[in-house]
């Protein structure tokens, strides 16, 4: 085959969208390839309900890249994120509430509630995980060494070290936890009070199937916190119009580079010629020729289903045979007539624009998992809801709202090889109840709704498992050994192949990190 193209990148998620345009800045031919009728994968906004728009599966934002926002000219273009006025509020009974955010003292008030110790202890705290943080965001934007590559191996550890190197041995000893411990083996070592455990805690299983008490839970904590919104480093907001404004956005600046994209081209296989990649076949029997293929989906679905066993070496093959993915998410949009009423908080106010995570201590998460390693799904699931359109009246009629409801612990596979589109209404039911005990009157305020359970992430955006990290983000499976060591360069195992998705380093969230990173190596090589 003649190469038509310099590349070809399947999938125009938002991280495909970050690589092609450099790519095409560069002067490369690029054309990207998207199965779905719509740009965005998993960060798209729809309509779901006649009147009702939102944000379908990522909703929200912080750890997009300053520097891409920058290099594609994303706020001139129209990018524009409203922050939370407070990060998050956690019901907690039917009289108590914790809300986290508005400001250190803000916090420190509301923490001293429940414990005067854990008030004190927190700007400590915020220090110690800004001081870590920091080295995630020096290395986001960085090519991660890859192992068996000799000296030049050697070479890159030596200057990417360097930074980690010079951090005191408290923060090394941070870092050490952070990476390798449970979020609560971490959390103890600073707080008292269950309820400031779980405000912390709840992002250690944010996509995560694990409990609190899982080693290297830790560390998605963490991965949480190294963005920033207009600057403010940690803080996540709203991008008006929803998620999809992001890969719209980023769309429209790669057609203007001269990239071609062509929406419901589903890939069927990777083409090989020798050793070397010669394209692309589509679904539909069309062969397209290209000097490079770029994969912007999963390492489970590039190496399980899109380039044949017998052009990966063995060792690889039994790497990817082990490579964890499975988030246990599951993902709800719905139509509000009204906005909800909490038991512990009743009437409208600032909670309903911050993160309402219904999640009260650390041991509620910790059930939900052992809950739903048992049965498939957690009776009394972790929900964290948030409310758009109170901040963006685009979204829902004037007087009525949209709500996000992103839920964890739902198995990746049921039990004895049950389907989830037999118990997807079940599973439904569940989180309305949760969400019904701490707001009465939420379940028949609904007017419609969106329901995507882990089969259904899986089979409308092409994570396997529901996974929205494309793959988990545990010690195993991070920097040298995203996705398996001695590919972590964005180098796949046979020549011309790249992969530049969220299964590559840094891992997930709405970075463009991987996209970013990938064209760099490309163009690097060429």
């Amino acid at each position: 085959m003649t190469a038509q193209y310099d590349a070809v990148v399947i999938g125009a998620g938002h991280n495909g969208l970050v690589c092609t345009w450099y790519l095409a800045r560069a002067g490369l031919k690029v054309r990207m390839l998207e199965r779905r009728d719509v740009v965005g994968g998993a960060a798209v906004t729809e309509e779901f309900h006649p009147g009702f728009r939102n944000s379908v599966a990522s909703y929200t934002v912080s750890l997009l890249q300053p520097k891409v926002i920058a290099d594609m000219r994303l706020a001139e273009r129209g990018y524009r994120v409203i922050e939370r006025p407070i990060a998050n509020f956690l019901p907690l009974s039917d009289t108590s509430y914790l809300k986290v955010g508005g400001g250190l003292e803000r916090t420190q008030a509301e923490f001293a509630r429940f414990s005067a110790k854990d008030a004190a202890a927190l700007p400590r705290y915020y220090e110690a995980l800004e001081r870590v943080a920091q080295v995630l965001r020096d290395l986001a934007l960085k090519t991660p060494p890859n192992m068996g590559e000799g000296v030049r191996t050697l070479l890159a550890g030596a200057a990417q070290g360097w930074g980690l190197s010079r951090l005191d041995l408290a923060t090394k000893r941070d870092v050490m936890a952070l990476f390798a411990g449970s979020a609560r083996s971490f959390l103890d070592q600073w707080f008292e009070s269950e309820p400031v455990k779980a405000a912390f805690g709840f992002d250690a299983v944010v996509g995560n199937y694990a409990s609190p008490d899982t080693p290297g839970s830790a560390y998605v904590l963490l991965h949480h916190v190294f963005g920033e919104v207009n600057g403010k480093q940690g803080a996540w907001g709203h991008v008006v119009g929803g998620m999809g404004t992001i890969t719209r956005l980023m769309a429209e600046a790669c057609r203007e580079t001269g990239v071609e994209i062509s929406l419901e081209s589903p890939v069927d296989e990777v083409l090989v010629d020798g050793n070397t990649v010669a394209g692309v076949r589509l679904e539909s029997g069309e062969e397209i020729a290209a000097r490079r293929v770029i994969a912007n989906v999963g390492p489970k679905l590039l190496y399980g289903r899109m380039l044949d066993a017998s052009h990966q070496p063995e060792d690889f093959r039994r790497a990817m045979r082990g490579f964890k993915a499975g988030g246990g998410t599951f993902r709800m949009n719905v139509a509000l007539s009204q906005l909800p009423s909490f038991t512990c908080l009743p009437g409208e106010g600032e909670h309903h624009r911050a993160g309402i995570v219904i999640a009260p201590s650390l041991d509620y998460m910790d059930r939900a998992f052992i809950d739903a390693k048992l049965h498939g799904w957690s009776r009394k699931p972790i929900v964290e809801m948030l409310i758009p359109s109170t901040v963006d009246e685009s979204l829902a009629p004037t007087g009525q709202h949209v709500a996000s409801l992103f839920c964890q612990q739902f198995a990746p596979e049921l039990p004895e090889g049950a389907d989830w589109d037999d118990h997807q209404d079940a599973a439904v039911d569940a989180i309305l109840d949760t969400v019904e005990a701490q707001a009465p009157g939420f379940r028949a305020s609904i007017l419609g709704r969106q329901v995507l359970s882990p089969k259904g992430l899986e089979t409308k955006f092409g994570l396997a498992g529901g996974d929205i990290f494309h793959g988990h983000m545990s010690l195993d499976q991070l920097y040298s050994a995203r996705p398996v060591l001695g590919h972590a360069a964005y180098r796949g195992p046979v020549d011309g192949l790249w992969m530049c998705g969220a299964g590559t380093h840094p891992g997930g969230g709405v970075t463009g990190a991987p996209g970013h990173n990938c064209a760099r190596e490309v163009l690097a090589g060429r």
